[in-house]
């Protein structure tokens, strides 16, 4: 069935001056004003469209697609406040409401949010949360360590970022094993590095092991070749210069360069190392 707050390929079955219809299955038919319809478009094609409610509360659909869905979590700037909410943009015509009972901590306008959009059951409208921890997975997590997961970056903290893990559970990123910047509402993907005793998730950017040595080894040999096979940076070089420029700690850093000069494909020179251009890479 054709569901709200959700992309759907739907029929197109009868076609008017102002636009065409959608067989919206349960729904009944559901415009798409003439301005989304593409070219070329006739009866029986499939469309892909997003549904929603538009200001009288008609079930309406659009080729244009939000910034985020229904059942999804995303980071949206407030762009209006009335008294019923704070007001989202997300991407449509019609703004995403955050009603006051669902603000965690009050909105304000121009501020941006991590939020959940869901249906109001009792309305059908899309509306939108702050309250995250309704819409986390209550139960415990089922994921093992090295695991590559989904994140959203959310609030920095004391000691890190919390993230929230394959929309579905809380984790932290701690800030001393972060070796790029991280925004709010970034979407990265992550490994999960520890679950703990208490279940809480400790996360990671890089995966433990040969495999991160590995990927860091071909990043190393890219960047020489980029500066004509020679670089000002050693294992003995400061850990902020290394992060720079590869994104890695120190520790990891000196296993790939250790491991590309066992193989002989790099010189470590005085002050630096050196692309051995003999080599095949």
């Amino acid at each position: 069935m054709a569901q709200i707050g959700k992309l759907n390929t739907l029929k197109v079955v009868k076609e008017l001056d102002f636009g065409v219809y959608l067989d919206g299955e349960a729904h009944g038919e559901i415009l798409l004003p003439r301005r989304y319809v593409p070219i070329d478009c006739k009866i029986d094609d499939m469309i892909e469209v997003f549904i929603y409610l538009d200001s009288e509360d008609r079930i309406i659909a659009t080729t244009e697609k939000p910034f985020a869905i229904a059942g999804e979590f995303a980071c949206l700037d407030v762009i209006a406040m009335n008294t019923v909410g704070a007001f989202l943009n997300w991407g449509l015509p019609k703004d995403l409401l955050v009603p006051f009972r669902e603000q965690k901590l009050k909105m304000e306008k121009g501020k941006s949010y991590i939020v959940y959009i869901y249906i109001d059951k009792e309305s059908n409208r899309i509306a939108a949360s702050t309250k995250l921890d309704n819409f986390l997975d209550k139960l415990p997590p089922d994921y093992r360590e090295g695991q590559e997961v989904d994140l959203l970056v959310c609030n920095p903290t004391d000691i890190g970022f919390r993230a929230i893990i394959n929309g579905s559970h809380w984790g932290i990123l701690y800030k001393n094993e972060v070796f790029q910047k991280l925004v709010k509402g970034q979407k990265i993907k992550g490994f999960i590095k520890k679950i703990r005793d208490d279940k809480k998730i400790d996360l990671c950017l890089q995966k433990d092991g040969f495999e991160k040595v590995d990927k860091l080894s071909e990043k190393i040999i890219a960047i020489l070749k980029e500066q004509n096979g020679f670089i000002k940076v050693t294992d003995k070089s400061p850990a902020k210069i290394i992060s720079d420029l590869f994104g890695v700690s120190k520790k990891t850093y000196k296993k790939s360069v250790g491991a590309l000069y066992k193989k002989k494909l790099i010189a470590i020179e005085e002050n630096g190392i050196r692309l051995i251009t003999q080599s095949k890479q």
